[in-house]
């Protein structure tokens, strides 16, 4: 009996291929809770709001946090009929590491922190703005995110040498403008840490103005690392819309893929024209 149950909030909890009502529901019904959960904690910050639906927040706050435990639990629970976490203990573990368990562990643990330890409560109202990490669980049930989530998989590389690339030119430029304009401005670039805050303005070409350079060398180098920042800042851009393609096209082949009814077997489309005559002939 606990078996079947087990293989049912499987079916349900877990992504599968039927796509069933329940799953559907269950689903979209999370996905709504957890779209409330983020805008209570924005409309918390409004003073006016939460003087008059405080008691509002508290309750959906309790309900949430209830639901999303719960769903933990059983998440935990089910999670050795996943090939993955087979082991009863081992596995389970192995899942409990995974980040979107964590992430499910983060939105509901800072609900249970005020009744294992005792805080300030200045201290718990900061933590109920953790609930924001049950927002990064919708991942599961929106599927452009899902798809989101395999562009970033699949070009970690790409994006992790975009990232050491930016970071070595923010190194590099924001030491060249501590060496050129430490002696004109010493308040503005004290050190190289601090002219990294310059650094970053210009790279992104935001430019708030409250840090820039005076010296003629200074201006020029500034105008080059801005025109860099440009270049280098649109490559993670072209680097995930080509991931996207190619996750759209990969989805697209997948989707029109014939499979043979008989073997199972994956069939071109002049196997398949053929195997139709066949069944037609047959008939």
């Amino acid at each position: 009996m606990f078996r079947k149950i087990k293989v049912r909030l499987y079916d349900v909890l877990v992504e599968t291929e039927d796509n069933g009502l329940v799953d559907r529901i269950v689903a979209t019904f999370l996905m709504i809770l957890i779209v409330m959960n983020g805008a209570a904690v924005v409309l918390e910050t409004v003073e006016e709001i939460a003087f008059h639906l405080q008691p509002l927040f508290d309750a959906l706050e309790t309900f949430s946090v209830t639901i999303f435990t719960v769903e933990y639990l059983l998440r935990l629970w089910i999670a050795p009929l996943d090939p993955r976490y087979a082991k009863p203990f081992t596995g389970r573990l192995r899942y409990a590491l995974t980040p979107i368990a964590i992430i499910d562990l983060l939105a509901v643990l800072p609900a249970f922190l005020p009744l294992l330890f005792p805080f300030d409560l200045r201290m718990i109202r900061l933590l109920r703005v953790f609930r924001l990490f049950s927002l990064l669980k919708i991942n599961r049930y929106a599927d452009s995110l899902r798809t989101l989530d395999d562009v970033l998989r699949s070009k970690k590389e790409e994006l992790l040498v975009i990232v050491l690339m930016i970071s070595l030119l923010l190194l590099f430029s924001s030491s060249l403008m501590y060496v050129v304009e430490n002696e004109a401005q010493p308040d503005k670039f004290p050190s190289i840490p601090a002219a990294m805050w310059w650094g970053v303005a210009t790279l992104t070409t935001v430019g708030y103005g409250d840090v820039f350079p005076v010296t003629p060398l200074g201006k020029f180098l500034s105008g080059v690392i801005a025109f860099l920042g440009i270049g280098v800042f649109a490559l993670p851009t072209g680097i995930l819309a080509s991931g996207f393609v190619e996750e759209l096209k990969k989805r697209h082949t997948k989707k029109s893929t014939l499979v043979c009814p008989h073997c199972g077997g994956e069939l071109s489309s002049l196997d398949a024209e053929r195997l139709s005559v066949q069944t037609s002939a047959g008939d």
